[in-house]
C-alpha cells in the first residue's frame, strides 16, 4: 500500500485525532484540493455534500486530476495520486505555486481512512472513474461516459473501524468553509447536509475584509476595514484589521488557506510591524510626546480585530496537521508589507488614524493601571492564598497533577464540598454571587473584583501573556454550581473569564465543569442518582410506575456532604466535563453574543434557541 498502512495504524499523526476533529479534518483535506485550483485561477465552484448514510462528496470544476501514465509507478496518475504518500502535484513544485493540504498526502490518507471511495475526473470531454477500498484500488481507472467541462468528484465513506460514529457537525465544518471563502475571493461553495436538510452557501467578493467586518458584527467599530497586500520576493501578503470598542484581540492567521491555529512567523511579522506603525505615526501626530514611553504590542492589540494571510510555495509547517508556520524569511515579508501598506493608509486617512492611536493610547492607561494590581495580585503567595479567611481550603498534595481545585458556587455548597472531599487531593474554593462579567470590563476594573482575584491568587500561574503553566498549582480546575438558571449564568461568567484570560488552562485541558444530579429516584430503601431527564424517563419506564419517591436538585446545598461526595466528587463514580475550544472564530462570537455590550443580537440569540433549553427553572 506504499506507506498507507503506517497511516491506517497511526492515523492520529496524519489528521490530528480519531474524533470529530480528525473526521472533520478529512472533509477538509479533500476540499483544500479544490482550493488549491482556485488559487491557481482553475476553479470558482465547490459543491459539498453530506449524504445520510455518511458519505460525503466533494465535486469542483477545476481541472480534473490527471488520469495519464504516472512516470514513477507505471499507473494512472489519479491512481498514484490517490494510493502513494507524496505523489500529489503539490509535492516538490509541481503542478501549484501554492497549496494547502498535508504535503501531497491529503488524498492518499483520506484514501487510507475510507471503507470506500470513489474519484471521477472530468477531462477533456471524458469522465473517467476508479473505486477503492481502505486505500486499495477495486478496480483500474476506466473511461465511464463522457463529460461536460472539467472537474473532480471525490465521494468517501469514513471508516467506522478507525471513527466509529461518523458524527460530522455541519455548524463547525460550514465555519471552516466560510473560512476558505474568505480567503480565496471569487469562489463560490455550496455545502448541503441531507441529514439534517440544512444548506448554506458562501462567496465573497470583498475576501478577508469582509471577514474582519464578520468577525465585528454586532461590535462598535473605529473605522473601516484596513485592506493591506503585496508580495515580496515570492510570498503573497494579504492582511485586513479594523478596531473596535472591546477589549479583546481576535487576530485569525493563513498559510496556503490553512488556518494556523499556533500562529508562527507571518503572525509575529504582523505584530511587530503594527507595533512600529503605531508608535511611529503616534509620535509624528504629536499624540504621544517625545518623554513618554513607546505603547507596546498589547496596547495596539487591545479591541483588534485581523486576519493575515499568506500564500508561499515550499511552506514549512510545524507538525503534520500544520497549526504554526515555520518559514523564519516570512516573518520579514509580512512585517515589510504591513509597515509599507498601513504606514500609507495612517498618512492618507488622519481621522482614523487618530481613532486607532487614541484607542491605543487610552489601553496603555489602562495597561498601567492594570499592571498596578496584577502585581498586587500575583505577589500573594500560595501560602497568603491557603489563608485567605472562608476562601480556599486547599489540599494535603503538593504535587499539582495530583491535585483538583473546585470552584464552588455559593457558601452553603462549599462547606458541604469541604466536608465531603478528599482533603488529600481535593481543594475547594467557594463563591460569592456572580463574578464580575469581564467581556465589559476593562483590566484594572476586572483586577480589583475580588473573587477573580481570588481565582488568580488561588490557581497561581498568572493570567494573559504572563500566564505560566509551569506554576499551575491544580491541574484539574473544576467548575461547580447549581443546576438553574443561577447556576448556568455563573458559570458561563467563569468560563468567559477562563476563555478571555486564562486561554492556556483550555487549551492544555485544565479546565472542568462538573455534573451534579438533577434527580434522587428513590423506590423503598433503593436509590438512583439521575443526570439528565431523558434519565430519568428511562428510569421510570424501568420501574414501571411503581411507588416512586422523585426529589429535584436544584441546589448542591440542598445534598449533604456525603451526597456530593458520592454523586459529583468522587472521582470513580462522577461525571465531569473537559472544557475545550474546538473552533475559536465561533466560540469568541458566541461570548461576545451572551455577554457583550449589544443587546440585539443576545436577544435574538436567545429567540432563535428557546426551544432547545432544557431544564430551566425561573
Amino acid at each position: 500500500m506504499s506507506g498507507l498502512e503506517a497511516v491506517r495504524r497511526r492515523p492520529g499523526m496524519y489528521i490530528g485525532s480519531t474524533g470529530q476533529r480528525g473526521l472533520h479534518h478529512l472533509v477538509q483535506e479533500i476540499v483544500y484540493n479544490s482550493i488549491d485550483e482556485a488559487m491557481a485561477g482553475c476553479c470558482d465552484r465547490v459543491d459539498v455534500t453530506i449524504y445520510k448514510d455518511g458519505r460525503v462528496e466533494v465535486a469542483d470544476n477545476g481541472r480534473g486530476i490527471p488520469t495519464d501514465i504516472h512516470p514513477v509507478t507505471s499507473t494512472s496518475a489519479l491512481e498514484a495520486v490517490m494510493t502513494m504518500l507524496h505523489a500529489g502535484a503539490k509535492f516538490g513544485g509541481r503542478g501549484y505555486k501554492v497549496s494547502g493540504g498535508l504535503h501531497g498526502v491529503g488524498a492518499s490518507v483520506v484514501n487510507a481512512l475510507s471503507s470506500w471511495l470513489r474519484v471521477q475526473v472530468k477531462r477533456e470531454g471524458k469522465l473517467y472513474s476508479q473505486e477503492y477500498c481502505r486505500g486499495r484500488a477495486q478496480n483500474s481507472v476506466e473511461e465511464v461516459g463522457e463529460a461536460w467541462g472539467t472537474g473532480t468528484i471525490t465521494t468517501f465513506l469514513a471508516d467506522k473501524e478507525i471513527f466509529g460514529n461518523l458524527n460530522y457537525d455541519f455548524d463547525a465544518l460550514a465555519q471552516r468553509f466560510r473560512e476558505m471563502c474568505y480567503l480565496t475571493r471569487g469562489l463560490e461553495l455550496r455545502f448541503a447536509d441531507e441529514r439534517s436538510d440544512r444548506e448554506i452557501a458562501f462567496y465573497f467578493e470583498g475576501g478577508i475584509a469582509s471577514f474582519a467586518r464578520y468577525l465585528n458584527k454586532n461590535r462598535a467599530v473605529r473605522h473601516r476595514p484596513i485592506y493591506l497586500s503585496k508580495t515580496v520576493n515570492g510570498t503573497e501578503v494579504e492582511v485586513a484589521l479594523q478596531y473596535n470598542d472591546g477589549f479583546t484581540e481576535t487576530t485569525l492567521s493563513f498559510a496556503n488557506c490553512i488556518n494556523t491555529l499556533d500562529g508562527g512567523s507571518h503572525l509575529t511579522g504582523f505584530r511587530t510591524a503594527l507595533t512600529r506603525v503605531i508608535n511611529d505615526h503616534a509620535r509624528k501626530m504629536k499624540l504621544l510626546k517625545e518623554e513618554e514611553a513607546n505603547l507596546i504590542g498589547d496596547d495596539t492589540r487591545e479591541g483588534l480585530v485581523a486576519i493575515v494571510s499568506v500564500k508561499l510555495a515550499e511552506p514549512q509547517f510545524e507538525g503534520q496537521t500544520k497549526a504554526r508556520l515555520g518559514n523564519p524569511e516570512v516573518k520579514n515579508h509580512v512585517e515589510s508589507a504591513v509597515v509599507e501598506g498601513l504606514s500609507q493608509y495612517l498618512e492618507e486617512h488622519p481621522p482614523e488614524a487618530k481613532r486607532i492611536i487614541e484607542k491605543c493610547l487610552t489601553s496603555a492607561r489602562a495597561r498601567e493601571a492594570a499592571r498596578k494590581a496584577r502585581d498586587l495580585v500575583i505577589r500573594r503567595s500560595s501560602i497568603e492564598a491557603a489563608t485567605l479567611p472562608g476562601k480556599l481550603t486547599d489540599c494535603s498534595e503538593k504535587d499539582p497533577s495530583h491535585c483538583e481545585l473546585y470552584l464552588v458556587e455559593g457558601e452553603s455548597a462549599g462547606g458541604s464540598a469541604k466536608q465531603g472531599r478528599d482533603r488529600r487531593f481535593q481543594a475547594i474554593l467557594p463563591l460569592r454571587g456572580k463574578i464580575l462579567n469581564v467581556e465589559k470590563a476593562a483590566m484594572d476594573k476586572m483586577l480589583a473584583h475580588e473573587e477573580i482575584r481570588t481565582i488568580i491568587t488561588a490557581l497561581g500561574a498568572g493570567i494573559d501573556a504572563q500566564m505560566d503553566l509551569s506554576k499551575l498549582r491544580y491541574h484539574q480546575v473544576i467548575i461547580m454550581t447549581d443546576a438553574d438558571v443561577d447556576g448556568s449564568h455563573i458559570r458561563t461568567l467563569l468560563l468567559t473569564f477562563f476563555f478571555r484570560h486564562m486561554t492556556q488552562l483550555i487549551e492544555n485541558g485544565h479546565l472542568y465543569i462538573a455534573q451534579p444530579p438533577l434527580y434522587r429516584i428513590q423506590r423503598g430503601k433503593e436509590q438512583h442518582w439521575v443526570y439528565s431527564e431523558e434519565e430519568k424517563e428511562e428510569l421510570q419506564k424501568k420501574l414501571k410506575g411503581k411507588k416512586l419517591e422523585i426529589q429535584r436538585y436544584k441546589g448542591l446545598g440542598e445534598m449533604s456532604a456525603q451526597q456530593l461526595w458520592d454523586t459529583t466528587m468522587n472521582p470513580a463514580t462522577r461525571t465531569i466535563l473537559q472544557v475545550k475550544v474546538d473552533d475559536t472564530v465561533k466560540a469568541d462570537h458566541i461570548f461576545r453574543t451572551l455577554m457583550g455590550d449589544e443587546v440585539p443580537p443576545r436577544k435574538a440569540f436567545i429567540q432563535a434557541h428557546a426551544k432547545s433549553v432544557r431544564n430551566l427553572d425561573i
